[in-house]
């Protein structure tokens, strides 16, 4: 199982950016996936999900700016984040699971512990 994140980069306050997770060694469409970001000095935090069953949960300051999806034609999955904020910046990992077991399933996202494979991380910098 392998993930390679991309797409990061530096933009302003407002604007838009897509990652992507290319993935290899596994089925994209049978495993849970999901994106992280981590802060500086912080642990790495769940930004969104699409879990086991297709549901799909959202970190509660994204709602409605980002979006997750995966195209497993392409065996990738992406974050398309919108009316990005400086408080965004963060470096961001993708995630993937074959399953995950945990509490609360069913209205949030797998914890950190559940993930196995990890991408490397792509920098997000959004400027004031």
């Amino acid at each position: 199982v392998q993930l390679q994140a991309s797409g990061g980069g530096s933009v302003q306050s407002g604007s838009s950016l897509r990652l992507s997770c290319l993935t290899s060694g596994f089925a994209l469409e049978d495993y849970a996936v999901g994106w992280f970001r981590q802060f500086p000095g912080k642990e790495r935090e769940v930004v969104a999900c699409i879990n086991n069953d297709r549901a799909i949960f959202y970190e509660d300051s994204v709602k409605g700016r980002f979006a997750i999806s995966r195209d497993n034609a392409k065996s990738t999955l992406y974050l398309q984040m919108d009316s990005l904020r400086p408080e965004d910046t963060a470096v961001y990992f993708c995630a993937a699971e074959r399953v995950i077991y945990y509490s609360n399933s069913h209205n949030s996202c797998p914890p950190r512990w559940g993930y196995n494979s990890w991408g490397q991380g792509t920098l997000v910098t959004v400027s004031s």
